[in-house]
């Protein structure tokens, strides 16, 4: 009984860890230059995410992850970051 709570629990831990991992790779950017070198028409949060900003010229690409860790240059918060 007692190997099997073991087990479970390092089970656990490192599913918590590799999940902490994950969010963090997500690459910060700068500004909105340097993200749209790799990504043109900017970092969406969802693939239901509208553009409140009108016509856009490129599809963004859509990681909730990547968009959290640059939602400071999402400036008019329609949940899509340098959108363009």
């Amino acid at each position: 009984m007692k190997k099997t709570i073991i087990v479970c629990s390092v089970l656990l831990l490192a599913l918590n860890v590799t999940s902490v991992n994950a969010a963090s790779k997500a690459k910060s950017y700068k500004n909105c230059t340097e993200l749209r070198k790799d990504y043109k028409g900017g970092v969406a949060q969802s693939s239901s995410a509208k553009n409140e900003g009108g016509k856009t010229k490129h599809k963004p690409h859509v990681s909730k992850e990547l968009y959290n860790a640059n939602k400071k240059l999402d400036r008019d918060k329609d949940l899509i970051a340098c959108e363009k």
